[in-house]
């Protein structure tokens, strides 16, 4: 799976923290992990100060921060392999996620 992101799609977008809790809405598909797809959705679709925002949202909407993919690894795990991940990282690792 990659999660490769085009942040130019998003750079103009207005991410308030109404615009961000939409984010907690995503339906996952089926057979896959709903905490860790909203993650991932968030991941993809914003930057990283706007996902530091998401990440204390979804944690206190009671979702699983080590949700696991597919694969097995928690989010975190998964966004460790990632070049440009760090802003990511630190929201995550903020949060309590392993």
């Amino acid at each position: 799976m990659s999660l490769r992101k085009d942040k130019e799609k998003v750079l103009g977008e207005i991410f308030d923290d109404a615009r961000i809790a939409t984010f907690l809405e995503y339906p996952a598909p089926t057979g896959v992990n709903a905490d860790f797809h909203l993650l991932e959705k968030a991941y993809r679709g914003m930057r990283g100060e706007n996902f530091s925002t998401f990440v204390k949202l979804f944690v206190g909407a009671g979702k699983d921060i080590n949700a696991t993919g597919a694969d097995g690894k928690t989010f975190l795990q998964t966004v460790k392999a990632h070049r440009n991940g760090e802003e990511y990282l630190i929201a995550l690792q903020s949060a309590g996620a392993k």
